[in-house]
């Protein structure tokens, strides 16, 4: 008989514990290859094709589309390969070559074999075709945790089965027995243990992911993520006429994921643990506008405002390193940063997304001209990584695309400071003391108050304005 392998929806990284599926790209039937593409995901952060690691035919799928499914949760089942002959050896049995593609936190490679010592138990009923049951197809996902367990039947071929958080078969599902483990809980590490207590999760009933069936962090993680998302999916008891809150006839209620629902707690988050203030001022952005003409004017390529708007953002940060720093309250220290690393803000048809200029302070104005460009076009197409939407440590708003002055900004935490930038246009201007018309735009500095007093802040707005004013005044840091 084919072997059915379960291939689980891997760790996408930067902290991202659930994705929704958006397409499958096989069928069930379908024959896939090593490392072939099986299903599109949405995190808060991007759309992923995820790969499956295992070559053969596409037995099961767990998920519809438009459904959220748990770092951790089955996404396919794969039978592959052929029946052991009998009396070929257990190591060759259950045995996969991994691809050896890796996801962020994922890789692919074999597991490190389990030796658990089980009771003995009948063997598995075996089908009136001579199958055992267990090596049928699964259709139906379940929601603990599965693992496989060895059980032979007459002919002495490898039967699998699964095992549930309970730790019971399928079979003794059925009615069968139990296989229960002997001897202590697997654990070894003292925080394991501490959050499964704190938690109220029993180790007993727990496969171990580990050697030698060793319960690690990650399984105990997965347990209690898969045990909040039973509970949000859970129908919920039917409320009573008295008590039903009152609805709003025509109102739409529309569900807070993927990328809406991260920013809406990004935001949120900001809000309740930053004491934010804001700064602001107008400045005549007049030489600033002619100096980008002067530079996209030589035939090289084209110098964008924004890469300007950033190449003053970090000379400032230069002078006022404040500003570029995150707060740590659990060690209550102010960390400051470094590298700058330039998140923008960029609206897609997706929502808001803040794509990040690594090493920005690194970077000269035509450097940061290619890279704005290249990111901006993975995130109108969506195809921005984990990596690119995370790890900014200042973040620049160019609100000015809308047709508006000014704002004030929230910031992106765990950042200290947003820049904004409202829309330049012609206004009536003293210069050189004469009423003239100049190009002016509105400047508005969020910050976090516990890294820095008003003076700072102050300090760097201004240096800000002074080179949208006077670009020469850059030279002296170059």
């Amino acid at each position: 008989m084919a072997q059915v392998l379960e291939f689980r929806l891997p760790d996408l990284g930067e902290g991202l514990t659930e994705a929704e599926i958006v397409r499958w790209l096989v069928e069930v039937g379908d024959v896939v290859a090593v490392d072939q593409p099986v299903v599109e995901v949405e995190t808060a952060k991007a759309m992923v094709d995820v790969p499956c690691p295992y070559a053969g035919v596409v037995t099961a799928r767990f998920g519809e589309e438009g459904s959220e499914l748990p770092v951790g949760a089955p996404l396919i089942t794969v039978a592959v390969g052929a029946a052991a002959s009998t009396g070929a050896t257990e190591a060759s049995d259950g045995s996969a070559q991994g691809s050896g593609n890796v996801l962020v936190g994922y890789g692919t490679s074999e597991a490190p074999a389990r030796r658990r010592r089980v009771r003995p138990t009948p063997a598995v009923p075996a089908a009136a075709n001579g199958r055992s049951i267990a090596a049928e197809p699964v259709g139906e996902p379940d929601d603990g945790r599965r693992a496989q367990t060895a059980g032979r039947d007459a002919s002495g071929a490898v039967a699998t089965a699964r095992v549930d958080e309970s730790g019971a078969t399928a079979a003794g599902r059925a009615g069968a027995p139990e296989t229960v483990v002997d001897g202590p809980v697997p654990v070894i590490s003292p925080l394991v243990r501490r959050l499964a207590r704190e938690n109220g999760l029993d180790l007993k009933e727990l496969t171990g992911s580990g050697p030698d069936g060793l319960i690690l962090r990650a399984d105990v993680e997965y347990a209690l993520r898969a045990a909040a998302v039973r509970t949000r999916t859970a129908p919920a008891p039917a409320a009573t006429p008295a008590t039903a809150p009152a609805t709003t006839p025509g109102g739409t209620r529309i569900p807070l994921k993927g990328v809406r629902g991260a920013v809406a707690d990004k935001l949120s988050r900001s809000r309740t643990e930053i004491p934010d203030a804001t700064c602001w001022v107008d400045a005549d952005a007049t030489e600033l506008m002619r100096a980008r003409a002067a530079m996209n004017a030589a035939g090289a390529p084209k110098i964008s405002l924004l890469a300007l708007l950033a190449r003053i953002c970090t000379a400032a940060l230069a002078r006022f390193p404040e500003l570029n720093s995150t707060v740590d309250m659990a060690a209550r220290e102010i960390v400051r940063l470094d590298a700058v690393h330039l998140g923008f803000a960029a609206q897609t048809e997706r929502g808001l997304v803040v794509p990040v200029v690594k090493d920005a302070h690194a970077r000269d104005a035509e450097a940061l001209s290619a890279e704005f460009a290249r990111l901006t076009e993975a995130a109108r197409t969506g195809t921005l990584t984990p990596a690119e939407l995370t790890g900014g440590t200042f973040t620049l708003n160019n609100y000015g695309v809308f047709g508006v002055d000014g704002s004030t900004p929230i910031i992106n935490h765990p950042e200290a400071a947003m820049l904004g930038v409202g829309r330049i246009v012609p206004k009536p201007w003293v210069h050189e003391g004469e009423l003239a018309v100049r190009q002016v735009v509105q400047l508005s500095l969020t910050f976090d108050h516990r890294v820095c007093d008003g003076g700072t802040a102050g300090g760097f707005l201004r240096y800000v304005a002074d080179c949208v004013e006077q670009p020469a005044v850059l030279l002296r840091t170059l």
